[in-house]
């Protein structure tokens, strides 16, 4: 799977909250201030061309559905950072973000809980 600009990410975190949308819709859901019509455009093609969006003709416009689902692509985001910047070993990244954020044991119980909870 390819990896995202952060132009590119940040359209599809909308789509995927809005499940599926036009080029005005998704320019809506934007901060301000709010990119050109044409520059959102130009991105939603290329999400296409990277097979994470689809689209189906409604009226004169486009309606676009995200083909790769978020979970999916978080996955794979994690992995290549854990693989790239911590060996690939889960516990060195997981002891980073501890170090980093601070974390007491109360927050770490949780978390294992959390993950427990999974299986």
């Amino acid at each position: 799977m390819k990896q995202l600009t952060k132009a590119e990410e940040e359209i599809m975190q909308i789509l995927w909250q809005l499940k599926e949308g036009n080029v005005a819709g998704i320019i809506e859901e934007m901060p301000d201030p709010k990119p050109a019509y044409n520059t959102v455009s130009t991105i939603v093609r290329i999400l296409e061309s990277k097979d994470f969006v689809g689209h189906r003709k409604e009226g004169k416009g486009y309606i676009y559905i995200p083909i790769v689902e978020r979970e999916t692509y978080s996955n794979q985001s994690m992995n290549k950072l854990m693989d790239n910047y911590f060996n690939g070993s889960f516990k060195s990244m997981v002891s980073f973000f501890m170090k980093k954020n601070d974390l007491d044991t109360k927050e770490l119980e949780a978390i294992l809980k959390e993950i427990n909870k999974e299986d």
